[in-house]
């Protein structure tokens, strides 16, 4: 697969099969995206794997917060601006419609939206996941860095038939990761990244993309 196809065919997958994946191929991505570049090298990512039962007991204890009605974590950082300007307001509440409308959920149902936004800490499905930490002190050119670097492990799972599923969700449910993972209290996490072979029985619809002219400038002589 080159690196055109890579780009253009990964996607947030909602849905996997429990196909199991191989350890080989798991360290072969994560080695090969350490050489993702970062400002002054200092790679601000600090990366878990997890698979098997680590990974059955964070979902377990998710979904054990999720049916005792337990409110999110305190954030740690915030998602979204409090108010998202023109053009952003619009492509997310695009994608919202685009989203549950191909689960057949209404806009009024939220019921049934909490039942699909449920999938995200069970990782849809996967068998594998990881989930990425940066340190708070980190300034933004630190945060984009940690974006190069999962999108860099995205496009080399596609390379070797993966698919995966970057999931802020993650976040809201913190304190349950950090239970199992037990990372440096310095650390806070960013985001986890469901991974795994594609549930190709599902019905997806994938999200468009805002026009080259709506996006790009292009400056030149010719």
């Amino acid at each position: 697969m080159d690196v055109y196809e890579a780009v253009t065919s990964r996607r947030a997958v909602r849905g996997f099969t429990d196909r199991h994946v191989s350890s080989e191929v798991l360290e072969r991505v994560l080695s090969a995206a350490a050489w993702t570049p970062s400002g002054s090298n200092i790679q601000p990512w600090h990366a878990y794997l997890l698979r098997g039962a680590p990974l059955a007991e964070c979902k377990k204890r998710a979904a054990e917060r999720l049916a005792a009605g337990d409110p999110w974590d305190e954030p740690e950082y915030e998602q979204y601006p409090t108010a998202l300007k023109s053009p952003y307001h619009e492509r997310r509440s695009a994608f919202g419609e685009q989203r549950y409308g191909a689960l057949g959920i209404a806009r009024e149902d939220l019921e049934a939206r909490q039942r699909a936004a449920a999938a995200n800490w069970d990782c849809f499905g996967a068998p594998a996941a990881l989930f990425c930490y940066i340190d708070p002190d980190m300034r933004s050119p630190q945060w984009a860095d940690v974006g190069m670097y999962l999108q860099t492990v995205m496009l080399l799972l596609r390379a070797e038939g993966l698919h995966s599923c970057p999931q802020m969700a993650w976040a809201k449910f913190h304190k349950t990761v950090a239970e199992v993972l037990s990372p440096p209290e310095e650390l806070i996490l960013f985001c986890g990244l469901s991974i795994g072979y594609e549930d190709d029985t599902m019905d997806y619809a994938r999200t468009g993309r805002a026009s080259l002219d709506e996006t790009v400038t292009f400056v030149d002589s010719l």
